[in-house]
C-alpha cells in the first residue's frame, strides 16, 4: 500500500522481513550515497548500485562515484563491472540484480538498490517486455549498416517494418533504432509488438517484500546543488578524465558510456577545440565530427572565435579566447543537460509511484504480495525513516 510519510517509520520497522527488498530512489544529487553508507554502518544492509554510468570503469569524476576508500569501506554491487566501450542492457542489469539480491538474503542481509536510474528501477518494479537481446552476428550487421550508409537510412527502414517505434524514436536516436532493427532482423517480430507482450518484474516475485522509498526534494534547492557538484567536477579534472578515456579506449560518440551526462558535453567542447587527442590511430576522428562539427547553440561572436581558432598558424590570443567561449559553453550545456536529467528524474519517479501494488489478480493460485511505496520531500525525512527501520529490524 502506499503511505505518507507520517507514522511511516514504526508501522514498517515492525513488519520488515528477512526476504525484503529496500530501494532508495531519488534525483541526481539529492543526498542518497550519504544516506546508503549511515545505512551500511547499521550492519543491515548490502549495497547494490542503481546507476548507468557507475557501471563503468574509469568514468570517475564525471559520475559523482565514491572514491577508492569509500567502495573499499561501503561495498556497492553494479560498480565498475564494465569498459567504457562496453554496454549493459537493462535486461543484464535485471539478471544481475535477482541474482544479488538472493545473494544478500543468503548472507542475511538485506538488499539496498540505490541510484538515479529510474528506467531500472521501472524495469524491477514495472517489468521488461520479453524482448530477447540482440545476436552479436545481427549486432555487427546492423552497425555496418550504419556506418556505410548512416543513421538515416536506418530510420527509413524502420519506418517501413515498425511505424509506431519509427514514429516514438527521434531520427538521431542511434541507440534506440539500431536497437528495434536488430530486435526484427533476428525475430522477425517488430520491438513495438514485442512490447506489447506481457511484462515480467522482479517485484512480482511473491517470496519478497519490496519497500520503496522516493525523494522529491524542492526543485531550487536541488538546482544549487547540481551546480555545486558540477563546479567541484570541473575542478576535480572532468575534462582532463574524459581526455584521458579517449587515450586509453578506442571510443565513438554514440557509445552509452559517452552519451552520459557531463561526458557529452566535453567531448563536444574537445571536439571544437580541435583537441590534439583525436589524432590517435585508435579513434575514429571522423565519427567525432559528424557527431559534435557543427557549432548549433553557439552565438555569432562564439562561432566566429571558434572558428578563427581552427585555422593553421593561428595566433596564441584567439586560441585563448575561443578556448575559453567554447569551455564556458560547454559548461553551461552539461549544467542544462543535468538539470534535465533532474527533471525527467522527477517525472519517472511520479511514474513509479502510479505502478499498481499487488498481484493479487494474477493468478489465483499465485500468493498475495504488497510492494509498500513511500514519498518523502527531504532525504533528512528518508533518513529518519530508514534509519530507524534498520535499528529496528530484527535479523
Amino acid at each position: 500500500m502506499r503511505q505518507s510519510f507520517d507514522g511511516l517509520s514504526d508501522t514498517l520497522s515492525s513488519s520488515l522481513a528477512d526476504n525484503s527488498v529496500v530501494c532508495l530512489m531519488a534525483p541526481t544529487a539529492s543526498g542518497k550515497t550519504a544516506l546508503a553508507y549511515e545505512l551500511y554502518d547499521t550492519g543491515h544492509y548490502e549495497l547494490i548500485s542503481v546507476d548507468s554510468a557507475l557501471i563503468y570503469r574509469d568514468m570517475n569524476i564525471g559520475t559523482a562515484k565514491p572514491t577508492t576508500a569509500e567502495l573499499a569501506r561501503y561495498p556497492h554491487h553494479l560498480v565498475d563491472i564494465i569498459d567504457p566501450m562496453q554496454s549493459y542492457s537493462v535486461a543484464e542489469f535485471v539478471n544481475d540484480v535477482a541474482r544479488l539480491i538472493d545473494s544478500c538474503h543468503e548472507n542475511g542481509k538485506i538488499p539496498l538498490l540505490v541510484g538515479g536510474t529510474m528506467m531500472y528501477y521501472m524495469a524491477l518494479l514495472d517489468g521488461l517486455s520479453p524482448v530477447p537481446d540482440s545476436d552479436d552476428s545481427v549486432r555487427t550487421r546492423v552497425a555496418q549498416w550504419r556506418q556505410e550508409e548512416g543513421i538515416y537510412a536506418l530510420y527509413r527502414y524502420l519506418g517501413n517494418i515498425d511505424p509506431i517505434s519509427h514514429q516514438r524514436l527521434h531520427a538521431t536516436d542511434t541507440q534506440r533504432i539500431t536497437r528495434a532493427i536488430e530486435v526484427y532482423l533476428q525475430t522477425d517480430i517488430t520491438l513495438s509488438d514485442w512490447q506489447r507482450k506481457p511484462k515480467q518484474a522482479l517485484a512480482h516475485n511473491p517470496n519478497q517484500q519490496w519497500h520503496t522509498l522516493a525523494v522529491l526534494p524542492d526543485r531550487s534547492w536541488l538546482h544549487e546543488r547540481i551546480e555545486q557538484r558540477l563546479d567541484n567536477m570541473w575542478a576535480q579534472g572532468l575534462v582532463a578524465e574524459v581526455v584521458s578515456l579517449l587515450a586509453q579506449y578506442p571510443l565513438t560518440p554514440n557509445l552509452p558510456s559517452m552519451r552520459c551526462v557531463g561526458y557529452r558535453q566535453v567531448l563536444e567542447y574537445l571536439v571544437h577545440i580541435r583537441h590534439p587527442i583525436f589524432g590517435q590511430s585508435h579513434l575514429d576522428e571522423r565519427q567525432f565530427e559528424d557527431a559534435f562539427g557543427d557549432l548549433t547553440g553557439f552565438t555569432i561572436k562564439e562561432r566566429q572565435q571558434i572558428d578563427k581558432s581552427r585555422w593553421p598558424n593561428k595566433s596564441t590570443k584567439v586560441d585563448r579566447e575561443a578556448e575559453s567561449l567554447a569551455c564556458q559553453q560547454m559548461q553551461n550545456k552539461a549544467l542544462y543537460a543535468t538539470r534535465q536529467l533532474a527533471k525527467r528524474q522527477y517525472t519517472w519517479l511520479r511514474k513509479l509511484q502510479q505502478l499498481p501494488l499487488s498481484n493479487t489478480g494474477l493468478s489465483a493460485k499465485s500468493p498475495s504480495r504488497q510492494i509498500t511505496m513511500s514519498s518523502f520531500d527531504t532525504m533528512a525525512q528518508a533518513h529518519k525513516y530508514l534509519y530507524e527501520l534498520s535499528t529496528k529490524a530484527n535479523h
